[in-house]
């Protein structure tokens, strides 16, 4: 899922709110990456995100959205499950992925329904800033790594959105104050990093907001 000027509330109705947007979702340039410039721009970036090696990775996409990220991550070869809380974003992922082996499955990405499976790569791009509690969110995700796996979380902090209460990091979080939350965690997590986004290629257009990926590697056994 991706910020939006309009919130959807923080109770069961998200997935309704999600379910209206997903007709249209894909329209944005860095939603559907429809662009071929686009479209490069972020698989340059996601291969770059991901744990060294050249062996097939087992990745979860959590706030999967329409699967655009998702598809690129099969189309690399990779082992990949979505999960996503609203029902007409994942049809689409569905749709979109078709034949890449790939599952999508409805579900709440802050607890999400993998069982006891255990990841190379989880991912979420601009999920955080929706959850009520978004660092417990974070500790369940970091404990779907296995040994050497890799937390990637594309966020940013969109300063015209006021934050409401219920919702801490309503309206994107600053890099600085994500950090934190990282090191902070039950679940160790090692090489925390920031890159900032400001590449006009990955949104389509110029950005004037606070825009960057995040990531952590749980350490070996």
């Amino acid at each position: 899922m991706q910020h939006s000027d309009t919130h959807p509330d923080a109770h069961p109705g998200t997935a309704a709110f999600w379910d209206a947007a997903a007709d249209t979702f894909d329209e944005e340039a860095d939603h559907g990456l429809r662009d071929p410039r686009v479209r490069a721009a972020w698989a340059a970036r996601l291969a770059a995100w991901l744990p060294p090696g050249d062996g097939r990775l087992d990745a979860l996409d959590l706030g999967c959205g329409t699967g655009s990220l998702s598809l690129l991550l099969a189309e690399a070869g990779h082992r990949v499950t979505g999960v996503d809380l609203a029902p007409r974003m994942v049809e689409r992922a569905r749709a979109k992925l078709a034949g890449t082996g790939a599952v999508v499955t409805v579900g709440d990405a802050a607890a999400p329904p993998v069982g006891e499976r255990r990841f190379d790569v989880v991912l979420s791009r601009h999920l955080v800033w929706a959850l009520p509690r978004p660092e417990e969110a974070l500790a369940r995700w970091a404990g779907l790594l296995r040994p050497g796996g890799r937390l990637v979380l594309v966020e940013g902090r969109w300063g015209t959105v006021p934050r409401r209460e219920g919702t801490p990091w309503d309206g994107g979080v600053p890099a600085a104050e994500l950090m934190a939350a990282l090191r902070r965690l039950p679940v160790p997590l090692t090489d925390v990093r920031v890159e900032p986004l400001t590449d006009p290629l990955l949104w389509g257009k110029e950005i004037t907001d606070e825009r960057y990926t995040v990531t952590a590697t749980r350490p070996d056994a």
